[in-house]
């Protein structure tokens, strides 16, 4: 299913997260050099989510270099009362994620990676469970694709022709 990229204004707020840093190692003839990726995540808090990887010498040169990367990468995702409208299962590699709307007030119930990337989009009332590879970018990447997915009454109905009364009653 294609994402639902989106294009955004320069005077949108996108906050960036920082989900990991791995310090990689090569090592040459010389001896070992060091280089350092991050994974950030950029939501404006009311939908729009994107993730970066950037790799530098220095850590925060990596930082910057995924912020970048994560703004080109933007989707949009139908947030409903703080939770989605439905339930959602996504699979990116080894990384497998399950995400269930919830009540209001029960919080946002995720770990790690997941956490980040749902509180960036906004969610604050969800149930998330992760199966498989922990691999924080194959969950990042696993998540977004799940909140992808996402289709909210409205688009239903345009896409099948028909009014909301007929989405809601049949």
């Amino acid at each position: 299913m294609a994402m639902n990229k989106v294009k955004i204004n320069s005077d949108v707020e996108l906050k960036d997260r920082l989900v990991a840093i791995n310090r990689v190692t090569k090592v040459t003839k010389g001896g070992r050099t060091f280089t350092f990726a991050a994974i950030v995540v950029v939501g404006d808090g009311n939908g729009v989510i994107g993730y970066g990887l950037g790799k530098a010498g220095e850590v925060t040169a990596a930082i910057a270099k995924g912020t970048e990367a994560a703004k080109k990468n933007l989707v949009k995702v139908p947030v409903l009362k703080g939770t989605i409208p439905h339930e959602i299962e996504a699979r990116y590699s080894g990384a497998q994620v399950f995400l269930r709307p919830a009540a209001a007030g029960t919080g946002l119930v995720a770990g790690g990676a997941m956490r980040a990337v749902l509180d960036s989009a906004g969610i604050t009332d969800v149930l998330a469970k992760s199966k498989g590879s922990s691999n924080p970018h194959n969950l990042v990447k696993a998540t977004i694709l799940a909140l992808s997915q996402i289709r909210d009454a409205y688009t239903i109905a345009g896409i099948r022709g028909v009014d909301m009364n007929k989405v809601f009653n049949g």
